[in-house]
């Protein structure tokens, strides 16, 4: 038995072992095209639906935007034209010479409650 294992090929066996070996590089070239395929069916399918939603998010701005255009600001209105909720809740204008646009009043009386809360906890812990 241990002969049989040592000894060399015969032709027969050489010829058939290249022949095998030929049919198993050939099937995993059909599974590598086959898996090459599918990932390109994939990819075309996901490229597709992101355009789809890129031209959907596209049709949806088209709206708002009505005649100006994307990178433009819409036109804000004047603030004696504003509500008093929008008032409160918009910043004023910048002044000339301004980068930073100053706080909202909402956001201050917010911020002054707060103030006034934590100081009125500071004296409640500081009696007790």
């Amino acid at each position: 038995m241990a002969d049989e294992n040592n000894a060399p090929l015969s032709a027969e066996e050489r010829a058939e072992l290249e022949a095998l070996r030929a049919e198993k590089m050939r099937r995993e070239a059909e599974e590598q095209a086959r898996r090459d395929r599918a990932e390109l069916e994939e990819l075309r399918a996901e490229q597709a639906a992101a355009e789809k939603r890129a031209l959907a998010n596209e049709k949806r701005a088209v709206p708002e935007a009505a005649g100006r255009r994307r990178d433009e600001p819409a036109p804000r209105k004047a603030r004696k034209d504003m509500s008093f909720g929008e008032r409160m809740v918009t910043a004023p204008d910048l002044k000339e010479g301004e980068d930073i646009p100053g706080m909202p009043p909402a956001q201050k009386i917010v911020i002054a409650i707060a103030a006034v809360a934590v100081i009125a906890f500071a004296i409640y812990i500081i009696l007790q």
